[in-house]
């Protein structure tokens, strides 16, 4: 069975509800990414999203889709963070390169989390006027943007020039930016294709069936959790093709979770980085979890040994903390993930 499809708002596009998020894909070496992508395509996925920012992510996934000869099987979407049209008319030509493609389905404007990001962006000159070049030259097919501001993307879709908004949706951000009750209703009053990010909170959430179906529950289009391995593919893909809406109890469950969990949860996304140091914090912060939530010790203090960088290099500049969408005490949490793991 294939996973059930949805339609993608005025886009028109039928696509998957689950569909293959490309940020692990940088962290793979070619061959695995590769394989992950084609297996995607022969699990029937037919969405994969990656974005400039995400290292070579968009080379191997153009490489895979020449290999598997499927370019006209999937609807591809990559993002710029550039804010001036000189910097995303760039990116476009750049993305096109690496993917191996003429087109590009969804182009997205990248992490629009400030009132200064969305005016930078609109302006004459802003980054949205070379996407509509390249729309107008149809190198890019429609329009979308991304955020973890529900509330600045009500504002940007309101200006109806953009035909996605892609959201965090998952239990553990439902308590914090509560999309669900403001983003998403809006989207669907005025036809604009939800694509859901962070289905898994970073993985932080001890079901990753449950964490998905709770997201495939809200009124959303796509779901697009990161999967770096075919393992994690297919796991996901049966929790798709299965797809049955949360008991009650399940429900709870999820609920009480995320509670516990707090708002101090690193959701693994890595905009924090790079760090000048050359600290990996998102490493650092996934052998957290592994020490505290999934009774793998020993396993997260060996693995922070091999660490080539550790938590005391940091020079508290607090360049991460600038970067990070959840405004996590970045800082602070290296001291004390360090405590636990030396």
């Amino acid at each position: 069975m294939l996973p059930p499809t949805r339609r993608l708002g005025r886009t028109g596009l039928m696509v998957t509800v689950l569909g293959l998020g490309g940020i692990p894909i940088r962290d793979r070496g070619w061959e695995e990414a590769i394989q992950v992508v084609q297996a995607a395509l022969e699990q029937g996925l037919n969405f994969i999203d990656t974005a400039r920012g995400y290292g070579d992510s968009e080379a191997k996934i153009g490489a895979a889709l020449k290999a598997a000869g499927k370019r006209d099987k999937v609807y591809l979407a990559t993002k710029t963070p550039q804010r001036s049209a000189a910097g995303a008319r760039a990116d476009v030509e750049h993305s096109l390169r690496e993917l191996g493609t003429g087109y590009i389905d969804i182009y997205q404007l990248h992490g629009v989390d400030e009132q200064a990001d969305l005016e930078q962006v609109l302006a004459p000159d802003g980054a949205l006027a070379a996407l509509k070049e390249a729309k107008q030259a149809k190198k890019v097919r429609f329009i979308g943007i991304t955020g973890h501001n529900p509330h600045l993307l009500q504002k940007a879709i309101q200006t109806g020039e953009f035909d996605t908004v892609m959201v965090p949706v998952n239990i553990l951000d439902r308590f914090i930016f509560a999309a669900e009750k403001t983003l998403l209703p809006l989207a669907k009053k005025l036809d604009v294709g939800v694509i859901a990010m962070k289905p898994l909170a970073g993985g932080v959430i001890t079901e990753p069936t449950q964490a998905l179906r709770y997201t495939l529950s809200q009124a959303v289009d796509v779901s697009i959790p990161g999967m770096g391995s075919v393992r994690e593919l297919r796991e996901n893909v049966d929790a798709a093709v299965r797809f049955a809406p949360l008991t009650k109890a399940e429900f709870e469950t999820l609920v009480q979770e995320a509670k516990a969990l707090g708002t101090k949860v690193c959701r693994q996304c890595g905009y924090c980085l790079p760090c000048p140091e050359g600290v990996n914090i998102r490493e650092i912060f996934r052998l957290e979890g592994m020490y505290d939530r999934y009774e793998r010790g020993e396993e997260a203090r060996q693995l922070y040994k091999e660490l080539a960088v550790k938590a005391d290099a940091c020079q508290q500049c607090g360049a991460c903390e600038g970067r990070c969408p959840y405004r996590l005490p970045i800082r602070d949490k290296l001291v004390q993930a360090a405590k636990k793991l030396v």
